[in-house]
């Protein structure tokens, strides 16, 4: 790769609906999706189908909150500017492209767009700091699937994780020391790293992500000179019946009230703003704080365009960008060999790292 080069950069992400008629497709097509129902098609379809429907209502009640639709691809438009901006300084000619893995724009019409811009290579990059298989690995696949029908055949290099990159970590903290510095806390408080949830067979079956999720907070602690400081890590977002990993979000709030402390929320697993920050923590988790007698109650903002993080990204494409294949930027802190759905798990039970 020379400077000079034209590189297309796909930015991934869940997407949400746009409006409240886009609410019911949105969810048949998150629910249908193997990656999260692990049925056959036949069984999958007709189930997400039935979901969709039943989930609909409660749904549109959420974006009903936060003006009728998701905030979120417009936030994502406004993080691949940035960061075509900051790669055009860095002298990379570069654009940015934002693929949907659940609502429009979609892998399809995305990888249609990136074969006509004709690049001389690609570079994937899900805005999922965590690896899951849930997330990356599903907007990968999807990807693939819709390169290989846009006839797009150039050199590929993907980004499997970041969990504790600089600039991603450095812009957690800032947010989070911002929102220490401004608080008063009488009675002391408790940081809630609040993530994402997953039920406890796919962590169980080898996935990385709370692992990831650990070495998250413990970096964003290190960059606060907090590793004393009281904290718990939750997760949030809880569908269906299964049984998921925790302590869930309400769980901690709860115990945060018992112990007489307040709550300084902080998504890690999240970068941009959507209905599970705007709405499940700034008002359901909010609201039940208050009837639990929780003493306080702040929540950190996810980091969107922050410049740190920007600057991060910025370094995670140029990183990157010899390469083929999947990628993994952790080092000798990439998943443990027992992770054995991680791409780029360490070597020591006969598998090799991708790269």
């Amino acid at each position: 790769m020379v400077t000079g080069d034209r590189v297309a950069l796909v930015l991934f992400n869940l997407g949400g609906p746009d409006s409240l008629d886009a609410v019911q497709p949105f969810l048949f097509n998150l629910f249908n999706d193997p990656a999260i129902i692990r049925l056959p098609g036949p069984l999958r379809r007709p189930l997400a189908t039935l979901i969709s429907r039943r989930r609909a209502p409660v749904a549109r009640g959420i974006y009903q909150e936060i003006g009728g639709g998701s905030p979120l691809l417009p936030q994502t438009l406004d993080q691949a500017a940035a960061l075509e901006r900051r790669l055009k300084r860095r002298g990379l000619d570069a654009r940015v492209f934002v693929s949907m893995r659940y609502w429009h724009p979609r892998s399809d019409a995305v990888a249609a767009e990136v074969a006509q811009f004709a690049p001389a290579r690609v570079v994937l990059l899900p805005l999922y700091p965590q690896y899951s298989t849930t997330t990356t690995a599903s907007s990968l696949a999807d990807w693939r699937r819709a390169a290989v029908a846009a006839g797009l055949r150039v050199p590929e290099v993907a980004v499997c994780c970041y969990p504790t990159q600089p600039g991603f970590v450095a812009a957690v903290a800032r947010r989070l020391r911002n929102e220490l510095e401004r608080a008063d806390f009488p009675t002391g408080f408790r940081i809630l790293f609040s993530a994402h949830g997953l039920p406890e067979r796919i962590v169980a079956g080898g996935d990385p992500y709370q692992w990831q999720v650990e070495r998250t907070c413990a970096a964003v602690l290190e960059a606060v000179d907090g590793e004393e400081m009281d904290h718990v890590i939750c997760y949030q977002s809880r569908v269906g019946p299964l049984k998921w990993i925790g302590p869930s979000t309400l769980e901690a709030l709860e115990t945060a009230a018992a112990d007489g402390v307040a709550a300084v929320v902080v998504p890690v697993a999240f970068v941009s703003e959507h209905s599970e920050t705007l709405v499940e923590l700034d008002i359901d988790y909010r609201r039940r704080a208050v009837e639990f007698g929780v003493p306080g109650y702040v929540r950190v903002p996810t980091v969107g365009t922050a410049e740190e993080f920007i600057s991060g990204l910025a370094d995670v494409v140029e990183e990157v960008l010899p390469n083929d294949g999947i990628v993994c930027l952790e080092g000798a802190r990439r998943c443990p060999a027992s992770f054995g759905r991680c791409p780029c798990r360490s070597a020591g039970d006969g598998q090799t790292p991708a790269n």
